[in-house]
């Protein structure tokens, strides 16, 4: 058979369900094995919508997904996605077209070194250069993908090896078994939670991508001891639990740090440096428990004074069997700053002004939404505003990014959740800026069928920039813009568009659109004129209570 038939037949031994992407003419011979494959060809507008949805079918399933593209530009527009696997924790392999290696006649006509330029941004890169290495550099990617931290991996296949003939071989997938913790960490651990008078229990990523929900509820249903998570972190825990304190969406100085302060040791279950620090660490505050399936990455604000390395389930479950709840635990005052954090948040949530306030749309959605609903962000300062104020009820059902924390991924991260989650409502929340970077993927998700809401906050402007630019007292400049008629826009892709004008139309509307087929866009105006005042002004004058 030929290499590119083997290659196919490779990726199916290792269960693959789609390939998103977009082939040139340097990958036919891969798009005609694909032909007879069970793997559905999902063809996107732009090589990044489609490393995006492999990227997050990778955070949904946690086995690698696959996107294609052509040699040169089709490749180089994988960087993005590359970069937001790798930072995000997420399994993914990119496969791209080359132009013949053996002989050629067209000089360096659209040549760059695609493996070079992947090298610092994945975990493992590589030029096919022969047909009977191809099974044996499909198993080893996988592997190395899937393996924590899970990331990126990249195979390039040159026009003329693909053609080439290559004897059917395919090695068994082998399942992994993760080491436990050394019994030594466990106990120092469970010493140190015992002699704390006031733990604390924060969830990060790490926690999100594997099997240590169930785990992390029944330690915090023993103990009773607080919990609260990082961004990346929410839903491992039904964050209606009464433990529950609140969502670190900034690094400092937010109500929920009042209790951070307080704690005198914090048990950090999955967080690691790449996503943006949940508190800073400094000399004479809490001491830190690591818990993860690797050591602590030390940095200026993370330095933990014991690492706990090993399978996050099994060392939780350890914990839990060996830790009971102590008399001297006092949990009063972080439960104290969890109504005032609860007050704090529901100030603006049901206030009808229109155009809507960030709170104000969170709170519509957070209770149109089923309860296994899934929404999915790009990246602008609502952002915050979702991860402060929306409650998760399941883990993986706000998927966010705030590892690389890129533009244009929202989109097609809810399309990819829908494609795999048929039965569940999902919507896309985008700002206007964000949207335009990836838009032209609502063409594909009219086109392969989804039921999808797409939610645009308008508010014509790098929103997230110009928060930032008055925070540091800078003039408003350089960051507004118009924007195209996005129910027109929604229209000329044959979806429904809608412009609500009140806050009773928007969740009028938004309840019509969860319950109808096809795709869905709403323009939302939104107001970000409290902002400052809340985020930048009142936070720093904040008094944490006695």
């Amino acid at each position: 058979m030929k290499t590119s038939d083997l290659f196919v037949k490779a990726l199916e031994n290792e269960g693959v369900e789609y390939i998103f992407g977009i082939p040139g003419e340097e990958n036919l011979d891969f798009l005609d094995s694909l032909q007879g494959s069970s793997i559905k060809l999902i063809l996107t507008r732009h090589e990044q919508g489609a490393g995006f949805m492999a990227a997050t079918y990778g955070r949904l399933t946690g086995k690698p997904g696959v996107c294609l593209a052509t040699l040169g530009p089709g490749a180089t527009n994988f960087i993005t996605p590359a970069a937001y696997a790798q930072l995000g924790g997420m399994p993914m392999l990119m496969i791209t077209g080359q132009k013949p290696i053996k002989s050629s006649k067209q000089g360096q006509f659209q040549i760059v070194d695609i493996v070079t330029m992947m090298r610092p941004i994945t975990k493992f890169t590589k030029q096919v250069v022969h047909g009977g290495t191809i099974s044996a550099l499909v198993r080893e990617s996988f592997r190395i993908a899937m393996e924590e931290r899970p990331g990126a991996v990249h195979l390039e296949l040159p026009e003329d090896i693909a053609a080439e003939d290559a004897e059917e071989y395919l090695y068994k997938v082998a399942p992994t078994r993760r080491p436990d913790a050394d019994e030594l960490a466990i106990n120092n651990a469970v010493k140190m939670i015992q002699q704390a008078k006031r733990p604390l229990l924060l969830i990060g990523a790490g926690a999100n991508r594997k099997r240590s929900s169930r785990a992390l509820t029944e330690f915090i249903n023993k103990t009773g001891i607080p919990f609260f998570n990082t961004q990346m972190g929410k839903g491992v825990i039904d964050e209606r639990h009464n433990a529950y304190l609140g969502t670190a969406a900034l690094s400092d100085h937010d109500f929920l740090h009042c209790a951070i302060d307080r704690a005198d040791l914090v048990i950090n279950v999955g967080h690691d440096v790449i996503e943006k620090p949940p508190f800073f660490m400094s000399d004479g505050g809490p001491k830190v428990i690591h818990v993860n399936f690797s050591p602590a990455q030390i940095d200026a604000v993370y330095f933990p004074q014991l690492d706990v390395v090993g399978d996050i389930a099994t060392s939780v479950t350890k914990f839990t069997a060996e830790l009971v709840p102590e008399e001297h635990w006092d949990f009063d005052y972080f439960y104290r700053v969890k109504d005032e954090v609860k007050s704090r948040l529901s100030k603006y949530s049901k206030d009808e002004r229109f155009p809507l306030l960030p709170q104000s749309a969170v709170d519509v959605i957070r209770e149109e939404l089923d309860e296994d609903g899934i929404v999915t962000l790009d990246n602008g300062v609502y952002k915050v505003w979702f991860a402060r104020n929306y409650l998760c009820y399941q883990n993986n059902s706000l998927l966010l990014d705030n590892a690389l924390a890129t533009m244009g991924a929202g989109l097609p991260s809810a399309m990819l959740a829908k494609l795999i989650n048929p039965d569940k409502k999902v919507i896309s929340v985008c700002g206007d800026g964000g949207f335009m970077m990836n838009s032209q993927e609502m063409e594909t998700a009219v086109r392969i069928g989804l039921d999808l809401v797409v939610i645009i906050l308008n508010d014509n402007a790098y929103g997230m920039i110009k928060w930032k630019q008055e925070g540091m007292g800078f003039n408003n400049f350089g960051l507004d813009y118009n924007n195209p008629d996005f129910v027109k826009y929604a229209e000329s892709y044959g979806a429904k568009g809608y412009r609500p004008e009140s806050h009773a139309e928007f969740k009028s509307i938004l309840n019509e659109a969860l319950e109808s087929k096809g795709v869905h866009l709403i323009e939302l105006a939104v107001d970000y004129s409290l902002n400052h005042s809340i985020l930048n002004e009142g936070l720093k004058e904040k008094i944490c209570i006695l």
